[in-house]
């Protein structure tokens, strides 16, 4: 609201599942079909005790209540079949063909089968088979599939989705310590008799990994932005990547004005927050455990008519760093769905409407994530 980001309180649905903390899962948008409402799609990820799941979740809104509080519902999707084992640094892409969908996984790391573990690689990852994963959302039956194109496993790539076709940009292989310039379109064909898979390698690339994408338009518009060139260089180029009816089009384009503590700090993370925006977060030195220990920045690239066309504006501002008394998020604790642009709108400058009133809670014994189990808990 007005260039602040807020952090707003949630709870969970009284028939949702626990969701884990994960650390770089797949996640990837599901839109509204049929009756079916929005949701995301969570698989994978390793957890802060170093186990990495296999299991997929699905995030839904079930309701905004008062005050805009927001209450999601997420459930574990059962799956069979040939089921993608547990990994992480992986993606997941929805597809359409043939009035159907289907979700497409890819690439990731595990731990090494059991019986080629050791005690020195006991808990070292390698790259999961090239294999190309299909999931039917509504009976959850996977399905495996090897393409001759695909000889190498990857993880922590880009993978943006187009109707029938995803494309796969960047990634990290393990096995020879590389991050290939090398680009995969795989045509998903949802036929009667069965899937039909078919992979091509384009000439045209990016190497990078970790990398953040921020749709910037209406269509299938969208910038790079972040991630890593090498394992110590940050990348601090950005790229415009265009998805049309002809293929994938990609052209540098000028980066934020990037302020020195990004500049030269040794590590970022971050994500989209739609619309053209971005959240990057940067560790600062030297203050490991202080509540000021990481600065956030706002990226946007905003997109404005000038003459009949489209002129890009970005800037990078740093947010506020001082958390004061506000207690730190664990993995998965916080979660919120972006408000439509109408309800910013006519939300109060008076800041009344936005005032949360501890009334308004529902009886978390019945509506709230966690439940008693006794009159002494």
């Amino acid at each position: 609201k007005k260039g602040e980001l807020k952090l707003r309180p949630i709870s969970f649905s009284n028939d949702s599942c626990y969701l884990p903390p994960l650390r770089c899962p797949a996640v990837a948008q599901l839109e509204p079909w049929n009756a079916d409402p929005e949701c995301y799609l969570i698989h994978g990820g390793r957890t802060p005790n170093n186990e990495i799941s296999g299991s997929l979740y699905l995030l839904s809104q079930e309701s905004r209540g008062c005050n805009r509080k927001v209450t999601l519902r997420c459930q574990e999707k059962e799956l069979e079949g040939d089921v993608p084992g547990p990994r992480f640094g992986h993606s997941v892409s929805v597809v359409y063909s043939r009035g159907k969908q289907a979700c497409v996984l890819f690439g990731g790391r595990g731990y090494r089968p059991p019986g080629e573990r050791t005690t020195e690689t006991w808990n070292s990852v390698v790259d999961c088979p090239p294999q190309i994963f299909l999931i039917d959302l509504e009976f959850g039956c996977c399905s495996s599939h090897v393409v001759p194109e695909l000889t190498d496993g990857q993880s922590f790539h880009l993978a943006l989705a187009r109707d029938d076709r995803v494309y796969i940009l960047g990634g990290h292989t393990v096995s020879s310590d590389t991050r290939p310039m090398r680009l995969l379109r795989i045509r998903v064909e949802l036929l009667l008799g069965g899937p039909v898979i078919s992979c091509d390698i384009l000439d045209t690339g990016l190497s990078l990994t970790s990398a953040i994408t921020v749709k910037t338009g209406p269509g299938y518009e969208y910038v790079v932005l972040g991630g890593y060139q090498s394992e110590t260089q940050k990348r601090l180029e950005c790229s415009s990547v265009v998805l049309d009816d002809s293929g994938i089009h990609i052209e540098p384009r000028d980066p934020p004005p990037w302020t020195g503590e990004v500049t030269h700090s040794r590590t970022w993370f971050g994500g989209s927050l739609g619309k053209g925006r971005a959240l990057i977060g940067v560790p600062s030195e030297g203050r490991p455990t202080q509540p000021d220990a990481h600065s956030f920045y706002q990226v946007t690239f905003q997109l404005e008519e000038n003459g009949g066309k489209e002129e890009a504006t970005q800037g990078c501002s740093q947010e506020s760093t001082e958390f004061e008394d506000s207690t730190p998020l664990e993995d998965s604790e916080e979660l919120y769905f972006g408000r439509e642009p109408h309800e910013l709108e006519d939300s109060s400058d008076n800041g009344e409407d936005d005032a949360y009133n501890e009334e308004d809670e529902e009886d978390e014994s019945q509506m709230g994530y966690w439940v008693s189990c006794c009159l002494g808990c």
